[in-house]
């Protein structure tokens, strides 16, 4: 970001806000003069050419838009869904019963409403880019596309994979692997995997040899829950992380590792060691009762995910924040750390869509002063969703006084209820 008042016409200027740097949480009362572009930049600016495309931000805050670390669109239509007729009782059983059910009935257009309805959440949760892991077993074919294409009508960036797994059989798994493959030859991406009990060491392998293929990482759910480790111990005579270490898992600076509660200190510093990211997605764990994650000895690895709970980033901060009290207590300054730290992972691993022109603008009139210093308190402490006034993506306003300026939300709504309709009578 340069401060200079020599500026191109097509720019979007933002007129009299209060910018909040990201990363220095220096707060600066400018003009802001935004460039359009998958790379575009902001800048400071004096004056504003008359008659430019500008939004009076009336002294609102402006700082960088959020990213989720580790999202299911694919569950957005579960929301409300009926239970199943047994009550699970444990994390195996709520995969069974719940989620691995659902992801078997999804067809094309259930895809699509699903990422519809989740991106225009995350859309006006003030997200601009989802780093998404998907599942629908029986219609593995197209499925990143229509995400894809979901996704980028409502003016959101995206970094897609596909689950693979053994879960489902040999077909599926096979499926799973062409449409990863044909997602990464046009996309930026990675390699999804479940999670170690369900991935059997000729998959691992194969995945692991995708990701080496289009130089990319590996996205994989890893000791969620107890018993990922103890499969792990009984059929591979290790632990989870220790699995994928040996397979070079760990060594990709792409590969994210969702979750990761039941760590002991040897996959801790295995994790630190390792050029591997680690995403927590805390609201998910407190739902399913696994555990609270702790960022212990992986500060600087760890940023957040919503797990298919909504695309809301703040929600996500602020139960990480509360939660992790009873494990590693961080600060409201670490969890900040944590909610931006994601963008870090996107930088320096050249994905695009995440350039500092995505931005968003806040309503938001505390009745305490905000400073540099307790910027990260505010987030935590006081700012929700409800404050997102205005979201640009990639120098485009995505998002104008609350609703959508890209879509038409009622329309997609009605959309996602019909296809809800139809998904909850399979089940």
């Amino acid at each position: 970001m340069t401060a200079s008042d020599d500026t191109p016409s097509d720019l979007l200027y933002l007129a009299k806000a209060r910018y909040i740097d990201a990363n220095s949480l220096a707060i600066t009362d400018t003009h802001l003069a935004v460039t359009p572009g998958p790379q575009g930049d902001i800048t400071f600016v004096d004056t504003i050419p008359a008659g430019a495309d500008r939004i009076d931000c009336a002294g609102r805050f402006v700082t960088h838009a959020f990213a989720v670390g580790h999202h299911h669109v694919y569950s957005a239509l579960a929301r409300g869904m009926p239970p199943p007729s047994a009550p699970p009782t444990t994390f195996i059983e709520i995969l069974e019963r719940i989620w691995w059910n659902l992801d078997k009935k999804l067809d094309a257009d259930m895809i699509r409403a699903s990422a519809l309805a989740a991106g225009l959440d995350a859309a006006k949760s003030g997200t601009t880019l989802i780093i998404d892991h998907h599942a629908s077993p029986n219609a593995v074919e197209g499925s990143l596309a229509i995400i894809a294409e979901a996704l980028e009508s409502l003016g959101l960036s995206h970094v897609l994979c596909y689950e693979l797994s053994d879960r489902d059989g040999p077909e599926s798994r096979d499926a799973g692997l062409r449409e990863s493959a044909r997602h990464l030859e046009s996309h930026q991406g990675l390699v999804g995997l479940h999670a170690s009990f369900t991935v059997s060491d000729e998959l691992l392998d194969r995945a692991s040899a995708l990701a080496a293929e289009h130089d990319t990482g590996v996205h994989v759910h890893v000791a969620e829950a107890q018993s990922d480790q103890q499969h792990c111990q009984a059929s591979h005579a290790c632990r989870c992380v220790e699995r994928f270490a040996r397979a070079g898992v760990l060594d990709n600076p792409r590969t994210i590792l969702a979750h990761c509660i039941h760590l002991d200190d040897t996959e801790r510093d295995l994790i630190a060691a390792s050029n591997a990211w680690v995403a927590h997605q805390v609201e998910s764990n407190l739902n399913n009762a696994v555990g609270v994650p702790s960022a212990r000895g992986l500060e600087h690895r760890v940023f957040l995910g919503t797990d298919g709970m909504n695309g809301d980033c703040l929600a996500s901060a602020r139960a990480a924040c509360l939660a992790a009290q009873s494990t590693d207590a961080p600060n409201p300054l670490a969890v900040y750390r944590r909610l931006r730290r994601v963008h870090e992972y996107l930088s320096t691993n050249g994905f695009k869509g995440d350039a500092p022109n995505n931005l968003v603008v806040l309503d938001y009139d505390p009745p305490t002063p905000v400073t540099a210093s307790n910027w990260p308190a505010h987030i935590v402490y006081a700012l929700n969703r409800s404050y997102i006034h205005t979201v640009i993506s990639d120098g485009r306003v995505i998002v104008a006084d609350r609703r959508s300026s890209l879509v038409d939300e009622n329309e997609i709504m009605a959309l996602a209820r019909e296809q809800a309709t139809r998904l909850w009578s399979l089940l």
